[in-house]
């Protein structure tokens, strides 16, 4: 696991420019996710750089430095992220007559492109990445991103020249930045809490999607022209082919054949030449990935869980009690509100382009916590997008059942009617926090009847904030892949249509962001192995009943886990891993939002509309609505913005100092 950056500049005063000394200026912005090493190349006539951090996990020795170069010297690479079946490969390269002097898997993938070319290579590839490989003998760069999205990759264009990093931060550090605010993408935050692929809340640069290759030439950077990106592995592929060469045996077949997966999954991600462990949240999916790592461990594995005072947050007792029957070396650390509302001002820095998911919050916590431990930690994320575990599924599926009964005039009839009422009942200004609780069910509920389609209603309510319209000055919405309807047709269930557009969009664009940039804001490596593409592969061919089984996800996941784990441990109603929001902005965070939501502020920097977001602010305060989510979108915006107004000098210090000044101020 590590940072990477570079740029592509073949402009006619390139030369003029120290090409290896801006790459280590980029790459030192990206301290905290590489602290044990630095390193940069370049190739002058070409005016292409490239920039390295290293977090060492395997081959700690200099030969898994990099940038890197092929045997043959044809290939140069910086590399983030791991290739989990690296022996199985090396042993097949060695059969074909290549040799290794250190044992990384870095050193795999640049044999394995010089031995099959890259295209081929990565389909052999099991793992999670983002790099960059460039062709000397093409005269290519080729910029990857693994398949599912596990790992970042920004790229596109500041002044002339063609940047790309792990990190915002790192093209920020470039000599040509501009950096004007992508007010589409904007949008996009402000309705869902994060900015999908390929969306970057700044102008001219983009996210890599998942499961893609960009390749230029020098061509195209002089044109100053992006081709599109070719993509090598399709989750919507993979899907409809699950759909039209179902799985087909019986319950008992399906687990044994996941088991088998998952064992293998887990094994290989636990390699490294540093301490390993896991998160531990006493649900379904973290309680199996530790039961499988701890049942091919012959030591205790090191789990880590964290927990609130207060008990509907809290699950930290049942993350001990499967500790305790596991065995494992299990460490829990119980904060305070305050404690976590002192994370809250780093958000900005250590998430890079605004991510508004509150569960940031306490995910950033726990990774602290695991890394005074260890240096790797494993964790069962993906598990609810690909077995249909989340709440929302269960409701939406409800909902349509009935809705698609009653005529759609009805339903609009009905949502007017209950508006109406909500309407009335709050601006009574009821006294009782109970009863404005009950009008706004009733407001929202209200909002989603309307829905002609399965699909609509789904998209509704995985929108915290339904209409951006009335928060935001000047900036229309872009389509991105939730609003691909041909996808969502070709999957015959609700359930398989649902979890396909979680995996395609929640799950690469908030959730995988969140562990990433939490885990590496400490410098920690964290897996997935459910996440593990051939995993995903066979889920894509499960039917929905495989999955969910009397309104209740995960069927085949619990049928595992009862093997290791006794029932009554694990089986109970799903919690979100959040922060109460709502409640600290009324309470110890309305200071810190007043002065974000300034109307005066809010108009001179023209992003929201001022009278309306205050308006929204009040009726917050004075419990008539609750419009957190809304809010702490915007207000993730506002402090982000802040923090963007320092970050010039922050990364000039971080170059001149050695970039230790950048690690302090976006540590936790």
């Amino acid at each position: 696991m590590c940072g990477i950056a570079g740029f592509w500049e073949p402009s006619s005063d390139a030369g003029q420019i120290d090409l290896e000394r801006v790459a280590l200026r980029m790459a030192a912005t990206l301290r905290h996710r590489g602290p044990d090493d630095q390193g940069a190349w370049a190739e002058a006539r070409a005016g292409l750089a490239l920039g390295h951090r290293r977090l060492a996990i395997l081959d700690l020795s200099a030969e898994g430095r990099q940038p890197m170069h092929s045997a043959d010297g044809r290939y140069v690479l910086v590399f983030n992220g791991e290739i989990y079946n690296f022996e199985v490969l090396r042993g097949a390269l060695e059969e074909r007559g290549h040799s290794f002097r250190g044992h990384s898997d870095t050193e795999v993938m640049l044999a394995a492109c010089c031995e099959w070319e890259l295209l081929p290579a990565l389909k052999r590839f099991v793992g999670m990445f983002a790099f960059a490989l460039w062709d000397r003998r093409t005269r290519t760069l080729s910029l990857v991103r693994d398949r599912v999205g596990e790992k970042p990759l920004y790229y596109g264009w500041t002044g002339d020249a063609f940047v790309f990093g792990s990190e915002l931060k790192a093209l920020q550090a470039h000599p040509r930045w501009e950096g004007g605010i992508d007010r589409a993408a904007l949008a996009l935050l402000v309705r869902y809490g994060y900015i999908a692929a390929p969306h970057c809340i700044y102008e001219n640069l983009h996210k890599l999607p998942p499961g893609c290759v960009l390749t230029l030439t020098e061509a195209h950077v002089r044109a100053r022209h992006l081709p599109r990106p070719e993509p090598y592995w399709s989750l919507q592929e993979i899907a409809e082919a699950g759909v039209a060469r179902p799985f087909s045996g019986d319950e008992t077949e399906a687990g044994e054949q996941l088991l088998a997966l998952l064992l293998q999954s887990v094994s290989w991600q636990m390699v490294a030449d540093v301490p390993v462990g896991a998160f531990l949240s006493g649900g379904i999916d973290s309680s199996l990935v530790v039961a499988l790592m701890q049942a091919q461990s012959r030591r205790p594995i090191k789990t880590f869980s964290i927990g609130f005072e207060q008990k509907n947050f809290n699950e930290a007792h049942y993350a001990k009690a499967v500790a305790r029957h596991l065995g494992t070396d299990h460490t829990e650390l119980y904060v305070q509100p305050r404690e976590l509302q002192q994370v809250i001002p780093k958000l900005p820095c250590i998430y890079d382009e605004p991510l508004a998911d509150p569960s940031q919050i306490p995910t950033t916590v726990l990774c602290r916590l695991a890394r005074e431990h260890v240096k790797v930690s494993l964790s069962g994320d993906g598990g609810d997008e690909l077995f249909g575990g989340y709440n929302h599924y269960r409701i939406t599926q409800r909902l349509w059942k009935v809705m698609a009964w009653i005529p759609e005039p009805c339903c609009r009839q009905l949502a007017r009617q209950m508006k109406r009422v909500a309407r009335a009942g709050l601006n009574l200004r009821v006294a009782s926090c109970g009863v404005n609780r009950i009008l706004n069910r009733l407001w929202n509920l209200s909002d989603i009847l309307p829905a002609s389609t399965d699909r609509s209603l789904y998209q509704l309510l995985m929108s915290p904030n339904r209409d951006t319209r009335p928060w935001l000055r000047d900036a229309t919405e872009p389509e991105t892949q939730r609003d691909e309807v041909a996808a969502w047709e070709r999957l015959p269930e609700l359930l398989q249509r649902m979890t396909f557009l979680d995996l395609v969009s929640y799950l690469p664009h908030d959730i995988l962001v969140k562990v990433d940039r939490a885990a590496m804001s400490v410098g920690l490596e964290t897996r997935i192995p459910l996440l593990d593409h051939r995993i995903m592969e066979f889920a894509c061919s499960l039917p929905a009943s495989v999955k969910q089984q009397r309104g209740q996800g995960k069927s085949l996941l619990r049928r595992i886990l009862y093997q290791h784990i006794p029932r009554p441990l694990v089986d109970r109603p799903k919690r979100g891993f959040a922060a109460p929001i709502a409640e600290w902005l009324r309470g110890s965070l309305r200071g810190w939002a007043e002065h974000l939501l300034d109307e005066t502020r809010l108009r001179q920097e023209g992003f929201f509309q001022p009278r309306e977001v205050r308006r929204k602010w009040q009726e917050h305060l004075s419990f008539r609505r609750d419009w957190s989510p809304g809010l702490w979108h915007v207000l993730m915006f506002q402090a982000w913005l802040d923090q963007r107004k320092d970050l010039p000098d922050q990364i000039k210090t971080a170059a001149e100092l050695g970039t230790e000044r950048m690690t302090e101020v976006c540590q936790p």
